[in-house]
């Protein structure tokens, strides 16, 4: 049965476990109207459109 020689260190453990809580980079689309970035699947904060429709109506 494999043993281990050293003790792993307390910065050692910690970095291990840290990369579960690593969190995930956001996902930004172009909005097709206004160019500007977006979060995919939902409507342009800029622009007020989603899927070439106007949703809301921004001043």
């Amino acid at each position: 049965m494999a043993v281990p020689k050293r003790k792993t260190s307390k910065a050692r453990r910690d970095k291990r476990r840290a990369s579960a809580y690593r969190l995930n980079k956001v996902t930004i689309s172009e909005c097709p109207q206004c160019h500007e970035p977006k979060l995919p699947h939902r409507v342009c904060p800029s622009c007020g459109y989603y899927k070439n429709r106007e949703v809301i109506d921004v001043e």
